[in-house]
């Protein structure tokens, strides 16, 4: 084979390279289908508490008696105050406790969220998984979902509760991307679905906890 060939080989195979990269960078962009989680998700809200190391303790070193020359001074022990009067001083002055606020807890951040999806139309649900900045979620025909973050309430919280910023849109199968169009994007609560809801009128999403 002459120059010539090895160039144009060369060139053809770089070619191949360079489009085989574009293909995998856009089927990593385009949705996959939903896949139904099963159990319940009552204990993914939970906090929960990375166990602690127990603390390591030290024998305080042991200290020789001082010697006692005889021209140190001569140390006077004073009799022991009568508890009577001790309690007739407490009772005039109190003891002050100072207490220290405590820093409260962080909510801990979750990778997979834990949608759950209605068709209105032919009443069929779907409890699945959304990765967390990974791929969107293609529920029936052209519900797409993807999520931002996904974080349970801290230990010290009274509700425990789960909260999802999501993104939805709406994508009939077959076409571009670029066709898609948003009918929601913000925040979510499992203990509020009411606050924050998609609103449409053959889809009904919401956000049902986080996984880690």
């Amino acid at each position: 084979m002459n120059s010539r060939g090895l160039i144009l080989a060369g060139l053809t195979a770089g070619a191949m390279l360079v489009s085989g990269g574009v293909i995998a960078s856009a089927l990593n962009d385009l949705p996959q289908d939903a896949v139904p989680v099963q159990g319940t998700t009552a204990d993914l809200n939970r906090q929960q508490t990375p166990p602690t190391a127990p603390v390591p303790t030290e024998t305080p070193p042991v200290t020789a008696p001082t010697p006692v020359n005889p021209g140190d001074p001569i140390v006077v022990v004073l009799p022991p105050v009568d508890e009577a009067v001790e309690q007739e001083v407490a009772a005039v002055a109190p003891a002050v406790q100072v207490t220290t606020p405590t820093e409260p807890a962080r909510r801990q951040r979750r990778r997979v969220a834990i949608v759950e999806a209605i068709d209105k139309i032919t009443a069929r649900s779907m409890r699945f998984e959304v990765e967390v900045g990974g791929r969107p979620v293609r529920f029936e025909k052209g519900l797409i979902i993807s999520a931002r973050a996904c974080e349970v309430s801290a230990g010290d919280e009274q509700v425990a509760d789960a909260i999802a910023y999501l993104d939805v849109s709406l994508q009939p199968r077959g076409v571009m991307r670029g066709e898609q169009r948003q009918i929601f994007q913000g925040w979510m609560f499992a203990s509020s679905p009411a606050v924050s809801t998609l609103q449409h009128p053959l889809y009904d999403a919401w956000i049902v906890g986080c996984k880690a």
